[in-house]
């Protein structure tokens, strides 16, 4: 094994029954990085944790994480990992800190130091508010925040976070972001599994497209967004007809693209700020209407529509549910 890799999968397949969750994934992580697994529901990412953390046993390939075989060595691999699932395993009749207590004693913590570590997540993880309060009266924010603090009564080798903040509120993500930041300064290697884009963006060093099993790019935020083309400016009208004018006195000066969806004529800004000025002057001489124009630079949600055919936010079919 590279010894810069601290997760390393080879061809890695699941099925259930006759529908393949997981197909040939090849899978690199290197040590101290954040590396994202983006993709719908049903895309394969849950599976693809599950079998890494020693919780499903593969159909095909292989998977190591920490030099260690998933399958051979699973207990090595219990011991440097920590998993956070997308469901609270949370004990609902205790309060949030007595069930962060509760984790610290499980993991050999002396009672002092089980109420000190305690205290210390209720901190990082903004839960002061409601501490005292049982799991079952906590909204479903507040039962992911209590969660993931569980998961991090000691601070793994590896962290995997399945779709950690699904369901969060702003303020609730951003605590999530900040602490995922926090561990990976301090050398914590990350998996993250998300079907948020923006998620991907701001905290992945690495990202992996999965689309119905497989992988179908991989690279840096950056680099994916270089597969769908230079930035552009967006010129939305303010109405139809406005729309109408906009694409034909556009169309006399730049290479265009229309979308008469969202009423917008978008014009390729290679030049950004200088394109933008260009458009922005030929639209007020004409005199068109519009409601905003903006230069806009690809986002990973036009790379995965440009890779897959559809929006990562898309609902899978019935079929690809179990993944």
């Amino acid at each position: 094994m590279n010894e810069t890799l601290v997760i390393e999968t080879a061809a890695l397949t699941k099925r259930f029954g006759d529908f393949t969750a997981v197909a040939d994934l090849d899978l690199h992580v290197q040590t101290g990085t954040v590396v994202a697994l983006l993709g719908p529901n049903g895309a394969g990412k849950t599976t693809t944790v599950r079998m890494l953390a020693t919780l499903l046993r593969p159909d095909g390939g292989s998977a190591r994480v920490g030099g260690y075989d998933v399958v051979r060595e699973a207990p090595q691999v219990r011991r440097l990992i920590s998993l956070t699932g997308q469901f609270a395993a949370l004990d609902k009749h205790l309060t949030a800190r007595e069930n962060l207590v509760l984790m610290a004693r499980l993991r050999g913590r002396s009672r002092r130091e089980a109420h000190a570590v305690a205290d210390s997540l209720i901190e990082r993880f903004a839960i002061e508010d409601f501490r005292d309060r049982l799991v079952k009266d906590l909204s479903g924010g507040e039962r992911r925040r209590v969660d993931l603090g569980a998961g991090l009564i000691e601070t793994p080798h590896v962290l995997v976070l399945d779709e950690p903040t699904t369901g969060l509120d702003p303020r609730s993500r951003q605590v999530v972001w900040s602490t995922i930041r926090d561990l990976v300064a301090a050398g914590v290697t990350l998996l993250l599994t998300t079907q948020y884009l923006e998620e991907a963006d701001a905290l992945s060093d690495r990202v992996v497209l999965i689309d119905r099993g497989r992988e179908v790019a991989a690279g840096t935020p950056a680099q994916l967004k270089t597969q769908v083309g230079e930035q552009r400016v967006d010129v939305i009208a303010a109405d139809a007809a406005q729309f109408e004018r906009a694409g034909a006195v556009l169309a006399e000066r730049f290479s265009i693209t229309i979308s008469r969806e969202q009423r917008t004529v978008s014009v390729a800004a290679p030049g950004e700020a200088e394109d933008l000025a260009r458009v922005a002057s030929a639209v007020a001489e004409a005199g068109i209407g519009v409601d905003e124009i903006a230069l806009r630079r690809p986002t990973l949600d036009d790379a995965f529509l440009a890779l897959t055919g559809h929006a990562a936010h898309e609902e899978p079919q019935p079929e690809e549910a179990a993944a």
